[in-house]
């Protein structure tokens, strides 16, 4: 559910901490933090609140876009599991989306479409699904990046949602630019 000045306020009551409060502490816990088990539980909260436009600005301001793209290049399965699901909240907003393209955030989605993880790339097709548009669709179809989407589509029997995000993107993306 979507939340909205009104709403916020009802759920945190008069001495509730502020959602700019509370998103900045998170990115200060993980910045500070030791430990990887730590970092993926905060990096999985924050992008939890990734998928709410009431949220936007106050990411925007506490670079977690950015954080996330960060998150992608880690070796941790885990945190590039949670960094691409909170891009792929986030970039259904054109404003989101043009931070994370340029961030030079393309090239890392697509290297997420070989990870072993399932989660990270169902999240990495529906990023390239919101991202393609007229700007960036050379960047993104290349042909060894559609020749793995392809991949995905044909292989129904191994993963139904593999299969049918990439369906859609290559609806919606290859055959309208054929």
């Amino acid at each position: 559910m979507f939340t909205n000045n009104q709403r916020q306020e009802e759920r945190t009551g008069r001495y509730g901490t502020p959602r700019l409060q509370y998103l900045q502490e998170l990115v200060s816990q993980f910045q500070t933090a030791t430990d990887e088990a730590s970092k993926e539980k905060i990096v999985a909260n924050l992008a939890n609140f990734a998928y709410d436009p009431y949220n936007y600005s106050f990411l925007h301001q506490l670079n977690v876009l950015e954080l996330f793209l960060d998150c992608i290049t880690e070796p941790n399965e885990k945190l590039v599991e949670f960094g691409i699901g909170g891009i792929c909240n986030a970039c259904v907003n054109p404003a989101n989306a043009a931070i994370f393209t340029q961030c030079s955030g393309i090239p890392l989605i697509i290297q997420c479409l070989s990870s072993p993880v399932r989660n990270t790339v169902n999240n990495a097709l529906g990023t390239l699904y919101y991202l393609c548009n007229k700007t960036n669709k050379e960047e993104i179809l290349k042909p060894e990046v559609v020749g793995v989407i392809r991949r995905y589509a044909a292989a129904e029997t191994v993963s139904v949602s593999f299969s049918n995000l990439a369906k859609a993107f290559l609806d919606k993306h290859v055959v309208e630019n054929k």
